[in-house]
């Protein structure tokens, strides 16, 4: 009996469309090869499938670029001395990729939450994570990490409506009106929220997902903001992932409930050097150096963000801050 035959190009591709039916999101499992570095594995993902630069993923990884370059070079470098052949892996395989598939879809989506009125270059990531995160929940059903993730996205897309005023400028989330929210949204990221916890132990990702959870049961802006719940998951985060992104947003928190002093003394033992591209870094200073009166750091602070050329919402809100600050030298 004559073994069957070998499947065609054509065949091979369909059957892969059937097993993953997103180009893009094929493409990522299969960027997010196990042979190249684990570091080096979302940074590669992001250059080639997403089309970002070296000083877009840099930022995102708060790395010099010319080490993000280093990276891309020895994974592209290992890809070939190791002749890997880049087809998409059955679906026993995808755990060990899971990871990196994972993260490179959050710097993405972050890529595109950093413009509040959404209409920057990245902006269309939004929909795309959106769609992935999806099809991931119903290819990975086992997956609480996947589960968590998609939570995630939602909760924070939920709040886009908000995100931006009548003028174009930028709301802070404490500031959103809830009535704006997406309910809907909110409910469906709920439901994957739980899912995931019943999966598994909680984690950073999970940890995340929560802290966007607390932020999306306020109903109107007569409720306070849930600032101690929000410092407690921060608290609990940093025991999985304690690196400035979550150091800088936990100073948030920690500015409302134990005050500004003690919240700018926390980001005063970050290395303020390699923050320097960051722009939530300076705004996060800025704004405690307004609390606290000191009005030329703030203005110096302020315009370290505007140096990063930041999208016209937020532009639009860091020199109202600055008018501001002008204003009450003034008075």
């Amino acid at each position: 009996m004559e073994p069957p035959p070998e499947p065609s190009p054509e065949e091979l591709l369909l059957e892969d469309s059937q097993m993953v039916p997103d180009e893009r999101l094929r493409l990522i499992l299969i960027c997010c090869h196990p042979a190249v570095a684990q570091e080096a594995r979302a940074a590669l993902t992001l250059r080639l499938v997403c089309g970002l630069t070296v000083t877009e993923i840099a930022r995102a990884f708060l790395v010099e670029e010319a080490t993000l370059a280093q990276r891309l070079v020895r994974a592209k470098r290992k890809i070939a001395e190791a002749g890997v052949s880049f087809e998409l892996p059955p679906p026993e395989l995808w755990p060990e990729r899971l990871e990196s598939v994972l993260a490179t879809l959050e710097i993405a989506y972050a890529q595109a939450h950093e413009d509040a009125s959404g209409t920057a270059a990245r902006a269309h990531f939004a929909a795309e994570v959106l769609h992935l995160t999806s099809l991931l929940v119903q290819l990975l059903p086992g997956e609480g990490e996947v589960h968590a993730l998609a939570a995630l996205v939602r909760y924070s897309e939920a709040r886009r409506p908000a995100r931006v005023d009548s003028q174009g400028m930028m709301v802070p989330l404490s500031a959103q009106d809830p009535g704006l929210w997406d309910r809907e949204r909110i409910a469906e990221a709920d439901a994957l929220l739980t899912r995931a916890t019943e999966l598994g132990p909680p984690t950073a990702r999970l940890l995340q997902a929560g802290l966007q959870k607390a932020w999306c049961a306020r109903r109107s802006l007569a409720q306070a903001p849930p600032w101690p719940e929000i410092l407690r998951i921060y608290d609990g985060l940093l025991d999985f992932r304690d690196d400035p992104f979550v150091r800088i947003n936990r100073a948030v928190a920690l500015a409302e409930v134990r005050g500004p002093e003690v919240a700018l003394q926390e980001l005063e033992r970050l290395d303020g050097e390699k923050l320097a591209g960051f722009a939530p870094y300076h705004a996060v200073r800025a704004d405690l150096w307004v609390r606290l009166g000191r009005r030329n750091e703030a203005q110096r602070a302020y315009e370290a963000v505007l140096s990063l050329d930041p999208p016209p919402a937020e532009e639009r809100w860091i020199r109202s801050r600055l008018g501001m600050l002008a204003k009450n030298v003034g008075e």
